[in-house]
């Protein structure tokens, strides 16, 4: 059973982890653990917000214009939330977070996510 009905979603959310562990490897080998702990950190927080994001979108029927902007709006602020609550939790609470793999790995994944548009629904 495909939770996230749109291809392009599931597309960009297999890349963002890819990209993640990656990531995590250069981290890891550049700043030790706490360089790869942060790294999937990173990543992690933007590939649950995605995931959010393409749950909502999927579990609707849309009928009509106005549905869809709604329930669009709904995800990306769903997404944004989720986002700021996640950067203020692992900045707040792990104090040992590599800030330039965190944000690195961070920034590259929404990058990732943001090309959903340029992968097919076929």
């Amino acid at each position: 059973m495909v939770l996230i009905k749109s291809k392009p979603i599931r597309t960009m959310l297999r890349w963002q982890f890819y990209a993640t562990v990656a990531l995590t490897v250069i981290a890891g080998t550049w700043a030790g653990k706490h360089g790869a702990a942060s790294a999937v950190l990173g990543g992690v927080v933007s590939m649950v917000a995605g995931l959010v994001y393409g749950l909502i979108v999927s579990r609707v029927g849309v009928t009509t214009a106005g549905n869809v902007l709604r329930i669009a709006m709904r995800a990306e602020a769903s997404k944004i939330i989720l986002i700021v609550l996640q950067l203020w939790l692992v900045l707040t609470f792990y104090k040992g977070v590599i800030v330039v793999a965190f944000f690195g790995a961070f920034m590259i994944t929404v990058l990732i996510f943001s090309m959903a548009l340029m992968v097919r629904d076929d």
